[in-house]
């Protein structure tokens, strides 16, 4: 592992160099999938942040063939991607919650494409069955591949309020099961969870870290139009981590993260007429300089 660009933790770009020595990019692709806890058979209503679109605003449509969306957002980024290799992402609901039969036929068609280096794929630590664990370990042995899980938070409580379904012994019981098979796994944790404050924070990602994930994703919460979220934080006005607060508890991780953790994002995408709160987390180039200015400004403390 080499540092690039005196980054001060190892982006997802910088693993990319030094795997492929080039910059890959994802598509993100939309496979037809609710989730358990939106049908029934878990909960219904979902993650109580999570929009209509499960958490892929900007995934393709699933009114398309998988060809079709890789191809429609190759063309729709070509001048951008030009002649490089892509990662077909898998990314809003849950990417696992189906017939294996149907799964295998999806993820091979992603990954017959030509343009297409390898697989990401969303999805929840109970979502993933022996027979998908089969299927998984095969596409592994065979392709450059990842799993997202979507943990959010460590605390049980907590997870309980946001309607998440599963308990943090279920996502140790799947990251120990991936780690047992060779399976690269990148884990989701949100800031600015209601009745978390930041020691609350901070046990979650150092749960990550014990879990053994070869990656990690840092979100900031968003309060979405028409989400129970919405409802919720009206009801309670629950507090609203400001930007400094946000700065202070991402640096704070990244500073004890593992050096060879991949760190996949460091705040989250919202559209703009969609977020009702945090507002300052639309202006993702600041909050990105403001990460960047506290991660050297320690660096300077002796």
């Amino acid at each position: 592992m080499e540092k690039h660009n005196n980054r001060r933790f190892y982006s997802l770009n910088d693993f990319f160099k030094d795997e492929f020595n080039d910059k890959i990019f994802k598509v993100s692709l939309d496979g037809g999938f609710t989730c358990p806890n939106r049908d029934g058979k878990v909960a219904h209503g979902g993650c109580i942040f999570c929009s209509d679109a499960g958490s892929g605003e900007f995934a393709g449509s699933r009114r398309k063939t998988i060809t079709e969306q890789i191809d429609e957002q190759l063309e729709f980024l070509k001048d951008k991607i030009k002649d490089k290799k892509v990662i077909a992402y898998f990314q809003n609901f849950t990417n696992t919650y189906g017939d294996v039969n149907y799964l295998r036929e999806i993820y091979y068609e992603a990954l017959n494409h030509p343009k297409v280096l390898g697989l990401a794929i969303g999805t929840r630590p109970d979502c993933i069955e022996d027979n998908v664990l089969e299927l998984l370990k095969e596409i592994n042995e065979k392709h450059f591949f990842w799993i997202e899980l979507g943990l959010q938070t460590a605390d049980d409580n907590v997870a309980k309020l946001i309607n998440r379904g599963y308990p943090l012994s279920k996502y140790m019981e799947t990251a120990k099961k991936l780690k047992e098979n060779n399976i690269k796994f990148v884990t989701h944790m949100i800031i600015g969870l209601p009745n978390e404050e930041r020691e609350d924070i901070l046990k979650t990602a150092k749960c990550i870290v014990e879990s053994g994930a070869w990656g990690i994703k840092i979100h900031s919460l968003h309060i979405i139009k028409g989400t129970s979220l919405e409802k919720l934080f009206y009801q309670t006005n629950f507090k609203i981590f400001s930007l400094e607060e946000y700065v202070d508890i991402v640096v704070t991780i990244l500073k004890f993260l593992p050096e060879k953790m991949v760190v996949h994002r460091v705040t989250g995408d919202g559209k703009k007429d969609e977020v009702i709160e945090p507002l300052w987390s639309l202006n993702k180039r600041k909050v990105l300089n403001e990460i960047e200015k506290e991660l050297k400004k320690r660096e300077s403390i002796v």
